[in-house]
């Protein structure tokens, strides 16, 4: 399985692993967490070089 794109925005280790966790909850509640979780984790990941994802 190829990594999906919001590993250029997400960069480290624990938010991919977070990422994947909360991509499985299917209800609002999950939906909206997500967003919520990419929101910021692209806000923090930000300043952090994506050295290992190729598009």
């Amino acid at each position: 399985m190829s990594d999906p794109r919001i590993f250029a925005l997400i960069k480290t280790e624990c938010g991919r692993s977070k990422y994947l966790e909360l991509v499985k909850k299917k209800n609002l509640y999950g939906l909206i967490r997500l967003y919520w979780f990419i929101f910021f984790a692209i806000i923090k990941d930000s300043v952090i070089p994506a050295n290992d994802y190729k598009d």
